[in-house]
């Protein structure tokens, strides 16, 4: 932070704690008179004047208490511009304070449920629930909490896996992350070539097409998508390339959408969580994926 922007948030900040200060003050000096009259403020509406009665002793002291906590508080804590407090507390150090203690706590168990393999930690439920935990504060922002993924996020209950469903594949998945790339073929093919294209495509999963476009689009497939698809739209696992055959469509099927990701191509990124999980976590909430695809 520069140090213009420092010295501004001090002074706005100061500056309207002690204007509140002033304010109650300002406010706090009505006292009665020797004859136990109350003053007016000479302000008089319908017939009724306005009285000059001091604020209340209570509401008096609570706004000091809460100006002189205010202060109290700017003085310990991050809330002054660059300053960090006397305590020197940060959201990053609590975090990290929290993360040590449940590490400590957890990471035993965590470890022994890592000697089990992925397919004997099925029978495991207190293994898969702690998995299912994992997986709804990391996962499920993207899959959503039932797994069933949604546009452009894969569904991870049904048996169509870019990259493989076995156990080992998706503990890959998980811990290393995967980084889909389809080009976009409309500036080569065209956009009466995207069309043919996208027709043949269709008719690989037996959707009823346009029988001629299609013939056009099997020739077009042939020289510039059979090489990741394969020749009969079954996909590519090692590649991440997706069966075209089973009418599963991660970014949608409809016509206007298959067109548009032959046209323009599609980049999924699926982050890594190694680095973040560490390796008893990955394999715990790999544990828990993998159940999801067998009916539990």
């Amino acid at each position: 932070m520069s140090s213009f922007w420092n010295i501004w948030i001090i002074v706005i900040t100061l500056g309207t704690i002690f204007g509140c200060w002033w304010l109650l003050q300002s406010n706090s000096k009505g006292e009665r008179d020797e004859g136990g009259e109350v003053p007016t403020t000479g302000h008089i509406y319908d017939g009724i004047q306005e009285y000059d009665n001091p604020l209340p002793r209570w509401w008096f002291s609570m706004f000091v208490i809460t100006i002189v906590f205010s202060l109290v508080y700017l003085l310990l804590y991050p809330g002054l511009g660059s300053f960090k407090g006397v305590l020197g507390w940060s959201q990053e150090s609590a975090w990290q304070k929290e993360k040590q203690e449940a590490d400590e706590k957890y990471g035993p168990i965590f470890a022994e449920y890592s000697k089990a393999s992925i397919v004997e930690l099925q029978s495991n439920r207190k293994a898969l629930l702690s998995g299912q935990r994992i997986f709804a504060n990391n996962c499920a922002v993207c899959h959503g909490s039932a797994a069933t993924g949604s546009y452009g996020f894969p569904n991870l209950t049904d048996s169509d896996w870019l990259y493989g469903s076995e156990p080992d594949q998706i503990k890959t998945t998980i811990s290393q992350g995967r980084r889909g790339a389809m080009p976009g073929w409309g500036p080569i093919i065209g956009e009466q070539g995207v069309t043919s294209v996208a027709e043949f495509v269709m008719s690989l999963s037996g959707r009823k097409v346009d029988a001629q476009l299609a013939s056009k689009g099997k020739t077009l497939y042939e020289t510039t998508c059979a090489a990741c698809h394969g020749a009969t739209g079954e996909g590519n696992i090692l590649l991440g390339a997706p069966n075209l055959s089973d009418n599963i469509w991660l970014y949608g099927g409809s016509p206007e959408l298959i067109r548009h990701s032959i046209r323009n191509g599609r980049n999924g990124n699926m982050p890594a969580h190694k680095d973040l999980l560490g390796n008893d976590k990955v394999h715990l909430v790999s544990a828990y994926v993998y159940s999801l695809t067998q009916g539990d």
